[in-house]
């Protein structure tokens, strides 16, 4: 443990823009080496956000009667609803009429006929889908179930889900096969799953086209005059053996359900990252109002068959994904007396992802069990392979201008942010500063961190100079590195940058040995979460994903990292510092820390000065791309203008000429 002197304290600079000194005699490349060299354990920046995320899941309720469940599961039920899936403007999108536009019908094979369709999930984005439709219905009322599929490109064409929905219409059901998101006819750049935070941006949420294209489907399925409502059954493979459990937990229609590999707890998924899941799967707000073990009980009393494979080669194998789902059911399905309507079943034949014969047949068996009332009914799959059709035969025209992710953000951006106008009366502007201050720290979920512990790890003398690197703890939750670049003849002054890339070669690195000079600020290069030194080592981008779900944001952590640095620089320096960014990213980071209102930043300097809330869409970015620029709601209420005048007057906010566009 080392002391920090005050020159080491007068300056913390974000690792952004860095500027750093070159110290005579040394190379550029040398002090490049240095900046970039690691000096925090590779798994430590891993093991914290896995226990930060964690300790946030909501747990399961103890509950001893039917009462005090349904009294959890209701408020849990309407909370998603209401906090996750229909936010913003998809409140409005839930209550659309339904539309559909019926294309025609094509012999599909002895005892049945296939309608091809398109029904609008959200205002101007269809799914195109295939109805499967039993010869000789008359007015029988007869079962329904809506087919969903995961990461297939062949969508609803997958023979695997063209011979379950075969099967399912020679027994006499209705089967509506449903192209999912992102795949089939809707594959395309705009349909990207991670393209749909860009909703999030917007304070809308990018789960409801998802859900709604579920809703939507059962809507359908209900509104044929053979549909007997008494029997729904939804399943899926993968995502969507996903789909099936958010629609089947969250609509009381969905009698029977069949979710298929397709989604573990998020504890499980923290022990065991082959199930991290994509933005659908990890939705924002999620993890801190129903977990899955919560969504799979809530199913009670309804028939449940819960398929795993046991050796899954994506994700979610039976052996780790399959026993907390039912240790958290089984005891709310006993509740009911209803034990025997949860059942498992695990797949050994072919045991990977699947959701083959073997599970197919399950499945069947499941439907005879609680649709047919104990009717002679065989779950042997009836042979059809050579009904299954091609591509071209299931092709359903749509819309050439047909939504996607990026169009609907488009279209929710226009506008934003909402209430824009800065107060230009001195009274009127200061209480605006307070409102709008207040507002944007739970928006980002900001949080008063503290220097806790410091630590000279390294120090390295150079012509002119040294070089030091400090690790500094924020009380339990993080651990940040420092890389501290001090002239022996420096100006006083003390600069923090943000460091995003520590690369030796990256245009950060190479760009601060080239600019410090001697005489120059001490520069301060800081790693907060995610970015250079504090990089998560394996699928960073699915963690990012699990901070946002269990109720944090990136951008709130790594802005109220910056802002402890720069109140630590200052208060043990008595001084104030110069905060730093470059590019879209950086600069959103210092911007925020800027605007919480600390006194200690004196200077907030941007490298580009047309930076915007809007570039997120308009260079349609992927959460993958950059986590902490798709904050739920950030952009309905600020963008940059909005930040900077929170940030002053005591922040004097600068801007250079862009020299790239991080």
């Amino acid at each position: 443990m080392a002391t920090m002197t005050r020159p080491t304290l007068i300056g913390i600079l974000l690792v952004v823009m860095i500027s750093s000194v070159v110290w005579a005699g040394e190379k550029p490349s040398d002090i490049a080496k240095k900046i970039a060299k690691p000096f925090l354990d590779k798994e430590l920046s891993l093991n914290e956000v896995v226990k930060f995320t964690e300790q946030r899941v909501v747990p399961m309720p103890e509950v001893s009667s039917v009462e005090e469940w349904e009294k959890h599961a209701n408020r849990m039920r309407k909370d998603v609803l209401e906090k996750v899936v229909l936010r913003g403007e998809a409140a409005k999108w839930k209550d659309a009429p339904l539309k559909i536009v019926r294309s025609g019908k094509i012999d599909g094979g002895e005892g049945y006929h296939i309608e091809k369709l398109r029904y609008e999930a959200v205002p101007g984005l269809w799914i195109p889908a295939l109805l499967y439709v039993p010869e000789n219905l008359g007015n029988r009322k007869v079962s329904v179930i809506l087919n969903v599929n995961g990461h297939d490109g062949k969508g609803k064409v997958a023979p695997y889900k063209q011979i379950r929905c075969i099967n399912l219409a020679k027994r006499g059901m209705l089967a509506l096969n449903v192209e999912w998101l992102g795949m089939g006819q809707l594959k395309g750049d705009g349909f990207v799953h991670y393209r749909m935070n860009q909703l999030d941006l917007c304070g809308t949420s990018g789960l409801a086209p998802f859900y709604l294209s579920m809703s939507r489907g059962i809507d359908l399925l209900l509104d044929h005059k053979n549909a007997d409502p008494s029997r729904v059954a939804v399943a899926g493979l993968s995502g969507g053996g996903w789909q099936t459990i958010i629609i089947s937990a969250l609509d009381g229609r969905v009698t029977l359900s069949d979710p298929v590999a397709g989604y573990s707890s998020f504890r499980t998924r923290l022990h065991n990252f082959s199930d991290l899941g994509d933005s659908e799967q990890t939705p924002v707000d999620l993890g801190i109002t129903a977990d899955y073990v919560q969504l799979t009980a809530m199913r009670a009393p309804r028939p449940t068959l819960l398929t795993y494979n046991i050796g899954d080669n994506c994700c979610f194998a039976s052996g780790h994904a399959l026993s907390p789902l039912l240790e958290a059911a089984r005891p709310i399905y006993k509740l009911y007396g209803k034990q025997d309507y949860l059942a498992s079943h695990i797949n050994l034949d072919p045991g990977t992802h699947n959701f083959e014969k073997d599970n197919r047949q399950a499945f069947y068996l499941m439907i005879g069990v609680h649709f047919f009332d104990g009717k002679k009914f065989d779950p042997t799959e009836i042979p059809c392979d050579d009904e299954v059709k091609t591509h071209e035969q299931l092709l359903i025209e749509l819309p050439e201008d047909n939504g996607n992710f990026h169009t609907l953000a488009v279209d929710l951006a226009k506008g934003l942010p909402r209430n824009a106008e800065i107060p230009t009366e001195s009274k009127t502007l200061d209480t605006w500063r307070e409102d709008r201050r207040a507002a944007l720290a739970k928006l980002v979920h900001a949080h008063d961190y503290q220097v806790t512990k410091m630590e000279l790890h390294s120090s390295e003398e150079v012509d002119g100079g040294t070089v030091r690197r400090w690790i500094l703890s924020l009380g339990e939750s993080w651990t940040l590195p420092i890389v501290q670049l001090e002239p022996s003849k420096g100006s006083g002054k003390s600069e923090v940058h943000i460091l995003e890339d520590s690369n030796v070669t990256a245009s950060q690195v190479v760009a601060v040995a080239k600019k410090l000079t001697d005489g120059g600020p001490v520069v301060y290069l800081v790693s907060p979460f995610y970015f250079a030194h504090s990089k998560i080592s394996t699928r960073d981008y699915l963690f990012a994903l699990m901070i946002s779900t269990v109720g944090e944001r990136p951008v709130g952590i790594q802005a109220s990292q910056v802002k402890a640095v720069c109140d630590w620089v200052a208060k043990n320096s008595k001084t104030t510092v110069s905060l730093h960014g470059v590019g879209l990213r950086q600069s959103l980071i210092a911007s925020v820390a800027a605007a919480l209102g600390s006194k200690s930043i004196n200077r907030l300097v941007l490298e580009g000065k047309n930076h915007s809330l809007h570039d997120v869409i308009s260079r349609n970015l992927t959460v993958r791309d950059a986590p902490e620029l798709f904050c739920f709601g950030l952009l309905e209420k600020f963008d940059f203008p909005q930040l900077h005048a929170l940030a002053s007057p005591h922040t004097k906010v600068e801007f250079l000429e862009s020299k790239s566009d991080q």
